[in-house]
């Protein structure tokens, strides 16, 4: 699929994703929204054809996303409240799309990721970021809020600190990020793609549907109590235990061999 504002590139079982608007800080607006989702839904189908097992979400230049284009915003000043709730309803769904995908989505971050850009951070499963990188829930020093982001933020990093953060509308440093959870490796920039392609090396090693499961049960379990969980884990191990690829991985573990998803990619 063609895009305006996004590059693709396959490579296997890897889609790798670059938003491409350099020149305005690869910043939202409703068109690079309609192609995220797009984009998102596009790797859905694929990975349930068993075609992409990992996704790597990156920005072009130098930064990863400034958040909110500057025209858009503008355009916005002067909507009505039902064009406001139809353009906040459509980002919300694309960053719905991303964070449901059934492969793991990581993100590689340089620069900086503001307002929307920390809200795609925090749609990614696993984030890695630059040393330099700044990182901000801006929208309050405009007057707003990070309200569509903040179902994926605050599972990101919690009620205390964006108290802190969605209040002030602070930037605050990669290292920051990492102790709340918002990233979860801290690099120099030049080391970002070899980090990037590190944890995808390890993806690749585990089952493939048992990713996609393990991710599902996270976002399935996270909000319950453990006796209201105990049912939907227990029967989400009976199923991997008996399922194709269960039965392979545990045999495989038992014969001291790699499981049939190892070999036959690096074989």
């Amino acid at each position: 699929m063609a895009y305006q504002f996004l590059s693709t590139k396959r490579d296997g079982p890897i889609e790798r994703l670059t938003l491409n608007r350099p020149e305005v800080r690869n910043a939202f607006n409703e068109e690079v929204i309609a192609e995220l989702t797009a984009w998102a839904d596009a790797t859905r189908e694929a990975a349930q054809r068993g075609e992409i097992r990992v996704a790597v979400l990156a920005g072009a230049g130098k930064m990863f996303c400034a958040g909110a284009d500057v025209n858009w915003m503008s355009r916005t000043v002067r909507y009505s409240r039902e064009q406001n709730l139809r353009d906040a309803a459509a980002m919300s769904r694309m960053f719905a799309a991303i964070d449901a995908l059934p492969v793991p989505v990581v993100g590689r971050v340089q620069g900086a990721a503001l307002g929307g850009g920390a809200g795609l951070a925090a749609v990614c499963d696993i984030v890695v970021a630059a040393e330099s990188a700044l990182f901000g829930f801006t929208e309050t020093k405009l007057g707003i809020l990070p309200a569509v982001i903040s179902p994926f933020a605050l599972a990101k990093i919690g009620r205390s600190a964006a108290r802190e953060l969605f209040l002030t509308g602070a930037r605050f440093p990669a290292a920051r990020a990492k102790d709340i959870g918002l990233v979860h490796t801290v690099v120099a920039e030049a080391q970002l793609d070899v980090a990037v392609d590190d944890y995808v090396r390890e993806l690749l090693t585990a089952g493939p549907q048992a990713v996609a499961a393990a991710k599902a049960l996270i976002a399935e379990v996270w909000p319950r109590s453990v006796a209201d969980a105990a049912a939907i884990t227990s029967a989400a191990i009976a199923e991997r235990r008996v399922s194709p690829e269960g039965q392979e991985g545990l045999n495989a573990f038992l014969e001291k061999r790699r499981p049939s998803w190892v070999a036959s990619r690096d074989d």
